[in-house]
């Protein structure tokens, strides 16, 4: 059984309520033990662990936890300058327009112009494919008429998507990783109907 906004919203908080019991050195003691265990790692924004990073990072975001300096963050973390959490960033379709974002606030945590100039080039050239493709989903009318069979046109679509999601993972993200310390990757685009598990890593 499929749920609507609000039925996920309602679970969501279900699961956020859990760090919400935690006080604010536990929370920061188990984000910091986290961020240890993943570092060095491309993951998926569907990750399980990932979801609960999320959940325990916008309660610190809400309680400024980094910034009452608890723990000690792993050394491989640079200071975000978004909000000052340990840098997570999260590589999305709009990376050229908006950077790489922050998994703690939300913010723009590296603007594309501060890339390293190899993996500018690399999600220069990614966006410019992928732009396109995203937009089948959003054609008028007068496009998908013109278009002829438009339901084939999304199908093809949502296969380049998908492909090109996965480039992300496979060949752009673990490059990055000469330069950050975790990188994460959105492994869905809700508009062209792709989801985590239509995304297969070789």
């Amino acid at each position: 059984m499929s749920h609507g906004h609000e039925e996920q919203e309602a679970l969501w908080n279900e699961y956020r309520s859990v760090f919400q019991e935690f006080d604010d050195l536990s929370l920061a003691r188990w984000m910091a033990q986290t961020l240890g265990q993943i570092q060095g790692r491309v993951l998926r924004v569907s990750h399980p662990l990932v979801g609960a990073y999320r959940l325990a990072a916008e309660i610190s975001n809400e309680r400024q936890i980094w910034l009452k300096r608890l723990v000690t963050v792993p050394a491989t973390y640079p200071e975000a300058t978004c909000c000052r959490a340990p840098l997570v960033p999260l590589i999305t379709r709009d990376v050229m327009q908006a950077g790489l974002i922050c998994e703690h606030c939300g913010e723009t945590s590296i603007a594309a112009e501060d890339f390293p100039p190899e993996i500018f080039t690399l999600l220069e050239r990614w966006a410019e494919e992928y732009k396109p493709i995203h937009a089948v989903a959003h054609w008028d009318d007068d496009r998908r008429r013109s278009a002829g069979r438009y339901e084939q046109e999304f199908e093809k679509a949502a296969l380049q998507a998908e492909r090109l999601l996965a480039q992300v993972a496979t060949e752009i993200a673990p490059k990055m990783l000469d330069y950050y310390p975790l990188v994460l990757w959105e492994d869905q685009d809700e508009c062209l109907e792709v989801g985590p598990d239509d995304i297969e890593l070789t």
